[in-house]
């Protein structure tokens, strides 16, 4: 499915079309893996909305902050919002859903799998976003996506969570979000 970027569909109902897709794929030895911040807070609610199936699998979880494994993080520098990663569970043989919430270039996702390999090597790695906007740089693509939107480069899709946990989708230019990030960081 393919949708124009002003005709973003809700981010929560996006969440449950990702939810009935991800169901198959919870199997014994499986676990969820979220990237720090929106891809966690997708694993959260996805734990939640996938309960039963979660709890029938023996599904573990945990979280990464790729920050240190990116490939511009001298470019980025340490963020304020910097989160340890959490893998309490052996990688080794185990079958990883990776859980983003916007797919972009596949650098995020490529620091994501080198530092996932420093815990253990996965017997495979599926990759799980909400949203493809496209602008692929590297061979990675996200095998489960709610929906693909083609974005131009100086578009920039964010997922926020409210204060009372929903989601949500915001597109801005690239240049509203540049100044944002450095009024921000002050």
């Amino acid at each position: 499915m393919t949708s124009e970027p002003n005709n973003l569909s809700n981010a929560e109902d996006l969440l449950k079309v990702l939810a009935q897709k991800l169901e198959p794929l919870l199997q014994n030895n499986t676990a969820l893996v979220g990237i720090q911040s929106g891809g966690v807070w997708l694993m959260q609610r996805l734990l939640v909305l996938l309960n039963d199936t979660i709890t029938a699998k023996s599904i573990q979880h945990g979280t990464l902050d790729v920050s240190f494994y990116r490939d511009d993080y001298a470019k980025r520098g340490l963020k304020t919002e910097n989160r340890p990663s959490q893998i309490s569970f052996d990688v080794e043989n185990k079958h990883i859903i990776l859980i983003d919430d916007v797919f972009y270039t596949g650098r995020t996702t490529r620091a994501a799998m080198n530092e996932l390999f420093d815990y253990g090597r996965p017997a495979s790695i599926t990759l799980v976003a909400l949203v493809n906007r496209g602008g692929r740089e590297l061979p990675i693509t996200p095998q489960i996506t709610a929906v693909d939107i083609t974005l131009t480069a100086d578009q920039n899709l964010q997922l926020t969570q409210n204060a009372d946990g929903a989601l949500r989708l915001e597109l801005k230019s690239a240049l509203q979000s540049t100044h944002q990030a450095h009024h921000s960081h002050e």
